[in-house]
């Protein structure tokens, strides 16, 4: 895959420490030899050591190796919160292969497109999974993705070919031979781009490993930590806080594949969870779980929310409800992870009113219109540069330049830097709504309205939602012949799910208008349908 990745800027971070070409495997059998018997990860099908874990995952390996998988290929995974996504992932590192994860709720839509433009090799799904079956979905897209050779199915054929033992036909000795490079790519992951199409963001070993380096300095995390994650592995902060952050630390995962706030209530107790990382939803729904009151979740020192501010309210009936509990809010994006985290003893004023301080090597700053650097305290456009910073989209390479600047590369947010160095989200340059932790991509799902004989134009809108920060609303003008017909609510989901596009993806809300409000140019106006809809809202 080709990225943007210098010599220079390879030297640089390697002078400066940050990149140590280590790769994940190389954490994995550090413990799996220093402490074979301590459990890697808990999922609610089973649990796993560290020596069980290499075992799997050599194994896994070179079972990939028989299957024709060589470094540089790209191994997708569409898996649930499960082992078996750590062994994929692992498995494909260990011989210098891609991972490319895929979010459990894409649908026909979104796997096609990105399948195709990965040139996947091998794709792993589940049999089922929230009552979703995968391989039907699949076998409808025959033909479509030609580049994969071998479809496994963990509940069928991954677990024959799991138990196959691989290392009676082909040398273990192959896979020190095919340790990776620091440099080289490990990671494709899309994200929601302000584009009808999503993006491959590439990482490398280097950028990923550099993410996760700072966080047990600032947040305390040992070998004894008890990690949690109930967001998906295949958004980054699942990947790392959930699929690597403890093995880089020796530590236990528990993985949870479905949240429920019960079940999470649950597992801090029995498991003495100390840390989950999630968006701010997940702290909304745990403090207002009923079996909270009568449970013993003491051992839950720190709740790192990503994705959305977190209301004083919230945080401090947190801080009631666990004393021992620290609440941290942090920044990131698929391209360059979490930039920035509050800091264990932040005052109250700086958890909800920040977005965090920037991790040791990661550097912010804003510009103005001009791109000269703002003072501190005025909003401008936030750039970001440092060693946990993606090296490219895949096969984007030059709309990737656009958006660096001198080195610095541009998110596409809007921010402001106190004179501490805090970041705060002001809002977004990007026409994103984020709806739970989750960026619904605009344009996209846009497009896809487009699409529609009766539909002839259509803005897609944010609304404030108390809980999840924003809902979606679908806001369209009918072709003239179209008019006396009329488009329902539910004509319109069950049109979106003849698409393929994600449940996750679909508008809360339908509003049918005469005539969408546009610039003189033509350019639809959605800040104010956002205060026409929010308006009938608040009057409903």
């Amino acid at each position: 895959m080709e990225t943007l990745l210098t010599p220079e800027l390879s030297g640089r971070y390697h002078a400066d420490g940050y990149w140590t070409d280590r790769v994940i495997t190389d954490y994995l059998d550090r413990f799996a030899a220093a402490t074979p018997d301590k459990v890697a990860f808990i999922d609610h099908r089973r649990e796993i050591t560290y020596a069980q874990l290499r075992h799997e995952v050599d194994r896994c390996a070179l079972g990939f190796l028989e299957l024709g998988v060589r470094p540089g290929d790209v191994v997708s995974f569409q898996l649930p919160n499960w082992i078996e996504w750590i062994v994929v992932h692992y498995a494909a590192s260990r011989i210098g292969a891609v991972s490319n994860p895929l979010i459990p709720i894409y649908r026909e839509r979104e796997v096609s497109f990105m399948i195709q433009l990965a040139e996947t090799k091998v794709l792993v799904i589940p049999e089922s999974f929230r009552g979703f079956d995968y391989p039907a979905m699949y076998d409808a897209l025959d033909g479509a993705l030609p580049s994969v050779e071998h479809t496994l199915v963990v509940g069928s054929s991954f677990d024959e070919f799991l138990a196959t033992p691989w290392e009676e036909r082909r040398d273990p000795a192959e896979l020190a031979a095919l340790r990776p490079a620091g440099d080289d790519v490990t990671l494709l992951i899309f994200t929601s781009g302000t584009t009808g199409e999503p993006k491959g963001v590439m990482h490398t070993h280097n950028t990923m490993v550099a993410a996760n380096l700072p966080l047990p300095g600032r947040l305390g995390i040992t070998d004894a930590t008890v990690f949690h994650i109930a967001s998906t592995l295949a958004h980054l902060t699942g990947f790392l806080y959930g699929a690597r952050l403890n093995v880089q630390n020796g530590a236990t995962c528990v993985l949870q594949d479905v949240w429920d706030k019960e079940r999470f209530v649950a597992l801090v107790a029995e498991h003495r969870i100390t840390y989950t990382s999630g968006a701010t939803p997940f702290l909304h729904d745990f403090i207002s779980a009923e079996s909270l009151a009568g449970t013993d979740v003491s051992s839950l020192r720190l709740f790192c929310c990503m994705g959305a501010p977190i209301p004083r309210a919230i945080v401090e009936q947190a801080l009631a409800a666990v004393p021992e509990m620290v609440v941290l809010g942090g920044w990131g994006q698929t391209e360059n992870a979490l930039v920035t985290l509050g800091i264990p003893g932040d005052p109250i004023d700086k958890i909800v009113g920040t977005d965090g301080y920037p991790w040791p090597g990661m550097a912010i700053r804003t510009v103005d219109v001009d791109g000269e650097p703002a003072p501190a305290g005025e909003s401008g456009r936030l750039q970001v540069r440092g060693p946990s910073l993606f090296v490219g989209y895949l096969n984007r390479l030059d709309e990737t330049r656009a958006q660096f600047h001198d080195g610095w590369f541009d998110t596409g947010d809007v921010g402001v830097i106190d004179a501490d160095g805090y970041l705060k989200i002001a809002g977004r340059t990007k026409d994103i709504i984020i709806r739970g932790g989750e960026n619904i991509p605009v344009a996209f799902v846009e497009n896809v309205f487009y699409e529609h004989p009766k539909i002839e134009s259509v803005a897609v809108i944010g609304l404030p939602d108390p809980r999840l920060q924003e809902r979606a609303c679908a806001c369209v003008v009918l072709k003239p012949e179209a008019r006396g017909e009329g488009f329902t609510f539910t004509e319109m989901q069950d049109y979106l799910a003849a698409k393929g596009v994600a449940k996750q993806y679909w508008p809360e809300r339908l509003e049918v208008l005469d005539a969408l409000p546009t610039t003189p140019s033509g350019k639809i106006q959605k800040f104010h349908l956002r205060t026409r809809v929010g308006a009938e809202e608040g009057r409903g």
